[in-house]
């Protein structure tokens, strides 16, 4: 059951449907808001972020079209479904013109994937995940180098996850809700080291006991946003690791909706961050020399 903003977004987007299926964006939307909002019994303390939502998405219509024609220039805007159309246009007003500090850039793009896993098709949020993260890159990945003498630092770990099976090398990478395949990270715990660190989030990441905790691979640091909006500096140390080949079980948070295998050839097809490709080819240069 969708509660709190998870409702708001969800009275917006039945509002725009509206609004969109009788082509009536002339129309007092608010009147439209007010009688969804009191079919689904949302919260009074709701309302303030429903109507800038809406005002946001309605008034800047124009302006998020374009966006989505130019992110998805094979998908014509009147041949995309119509729910999808409007989480698009709520996912994107929220990246532009939400206050980040209450609504954090990851943030908006998960609550439009969830939009569309609870009312689009069953590609719907593949779709707008794709459209989405494309955007954010394109943008910048707005805050990212944000200065910032006060900001805190995380260590985290990350595993290039491998397994041996019948001669061949596979890969276990997980899938972000920007699109691409990445690794196995994660904070560490005050106190743990590295390996056990890298236990802990191969277990419950993808639900595998690894084999070794292998070769350092490498270290960068990048800055993001934490769970609670605050900025942060991350400071990552990649390791190499083995695995059993078993059945990867994702744990569908942080941001990951998929985890698979995949043989060591298939990896140049993949859409890898720049630092995973760094990563990736080091560890490859290591499994192959073997």
């Amino acid at each position: 059951m969708l509660k709190g903003r998870s409702l708001a977004r969800a009275i917006v987007l039945q509002t725009l449907f509206e609004l969109d299926n009788e082509n009536a964006w002339s129309k007092n939307y608010d009147d439209i808001m007010m009688r969804n909002f009191a079919e689904f019994a949302g919260s009074d303390a709701l309302l303030p972020f429903i109507k800038t939502l809406l005002h946001n998405v309605i008034s800047k219509k124009s302006e998020i079209d374009k966006v989505i024609e130019k992110a998805a220039p094979q998908w014509p805007l009147d041949r995309i479904a119509p729910i999808d159309r409007n989480i698009l246009r709520i996912g994107l007003a929220e990246l532009f013109f939400a206050d980040h500090a209450q609504v954090p850039y990851k943030v908006a793009i998960n609550e439009a994937i969830e939009l569309a896993k609870k009312f689009g098709s069953e590609n719907s949020s593949k779709f707008v995940n794709g459209v989405l993260g494309t955007v954010y890159k394109e943008m910048g990945e707005p805050g990212k180098h944000d200065k910032n003498d006060n900001i805190q630092e995380e260590d985290v770990v990350a595993a290039f996850c491998y397994a041996k099976h019948e001669g061949d090398i596979y890969l276990a990478m997980v899938h972000d809700i920007f699109g691409f395949w990445t690794l196995v990270k994660g904070k560490k715990e005050t106190g743990e080291s590295d390996e056990d660190a890298i236990k802990r989030k191969v277990k419950d990441e993808i639900g595998v006991e690894l084999i070794r905790v292998r070769d350092k691979l490498g270290e960068s640091s990048y800055k993001a946003n934490n769970k609670e909006g605050q900025r942060v500096k991350r400071n990552v140390t990649y390791y190499l690791v083995e695995l059993p080949f078993v059945d990867l079980n994702l744990k569908k948070e942080g941001g990951l909706d998929d985890a698979k295998w995949f043989k060591l050839s298939d990896i140049k097809d993949l859409k890898l961050y720049d630092d995973v490709m760094d990563i990736a080819t080091k560890a490859i240069n290591i499994l192959i020399s073997e």
